[in-house]
């Protein structure tokens, strides 16, 4: 039995759905048991907690033998860092005693030591702490999820507009979220020696313009990319409702992008997504 922690996300139930095609149970881990009833339906075990709940947490991994972990994303009106880093806390409390065999973490490209970065920041001191204590640990850093973009699909149809943080012309390692479940579900199943820090990417680099051209090509109209200056990202950020400790956060990692910073993978492993077909899917 497989558990897979952020089951019901983008990633998780991705990896969830790539752990079932190849014919294992399944446990999923939900705050909500109706987010898991597409998973139900496709065969897989619900299991209801609260990531803080380490004790309960404990006991879900304790009916399984390997386990995905993924922290959910904090809600942005708050501190996130500070939310996430509890949900690291508990994560890690939960595995004492749990009896697993190994684990797999979802990290991201760029994960670096420091604070106050965002998930760079919160996922590398996550990484590091799973790769200390004693269960076998494998790390999967992803690139630039391609489902970042899905939340702008109506806005695109409606207005030929595609909103960018980054500049249109930079090219940057993204994925389908069906390739890091792929790749998750395939680190899940392998020895416990296959450990340490592998990175994800699609098939190609690709950038805002190619975004941009996707989405025309899907919906057969103009899409046009409206960059986000550089100095105007916090403010960006805080009119889309970010508190500001988490506008700041969520400008530092840009930055890191932006600056090259994350574009530190060596070896990656490819996935067969391309962004373009990626696209056509979300604008059907």
């Amino acid at each position: 039995m497989y558990v897979i922690l952020g089951g019901t996300g983008r990633v998780g139930s991705a990896v969830a759905r790539a752990l079932l095609d190849h014919g294992e149970a399944v446990t999923v881990v939900t705050r909500d048991d109706r987010h898991g009833e597409p998973l139900r339906k496709a065969g897989a075990a619900i299991a209801v907690a609260d990531i803080r709940d380490a004790d309960g947490l404990r006991g879900i991994f304790r009916s399984g033998r390997r386990a995905f972990l993924l922290n959910p994303p904090a809600d942005p009106t708050g501190d996130t860092d500070a939310e996430e880093r509890g949900n690291v806390a508990a994560i890690l409390s939960a595995l004492e005693g749990s009896g697993l065999e190994k684990v797999v973490a979802q990290s991201t490209y760029g994960a670096f030591a420091g604070s106050r970065c965002g998930d760079l920041t919160v996922l590398h001191a996550f990484e590091q702490a799973l790769l200390r204590q004693a269960i076998p640990a494998a790390i999967n850093r992803g690139g630039y999820y391609m489902s970042n973009w899905a939340g702008m699909t109506e806005m695109i149809r409606e207005s030929g507009v595609l909103p960018s943080f980054f500049p249109a012309d930079l090219a940057i390692a993204m994925v389908a979220p069906a390739d890091l479940g792929e790749a998750g579900a395939l680190r899940l199943m392998s020895g416990p020696g296959d450990v340490g820090i592998r990175h994800i990417e699609g098939p190609d680099r690709y950038t805002a313009n190619d975004v941009a051209a996707a989405f025309a090509r899907a919906m057969d109209r103009d899409v046009t990319v409206e960059e986000v200056a550089r100095e105007a990202l916090e403010s960006s950020f805080r009119e889309m409702g970010f508190s500001d400790q988490a506008a700041a956060s969520y400008a530092c990692m840009t930055r890191r992008v932006i600056d090259g910073k994350t574009d530190t993978a060596e070896d990656p492993i490819r996935g067969s997504v391309s962004l373009e077909s990626y696209i056509a899917s979300l604008a059907a």
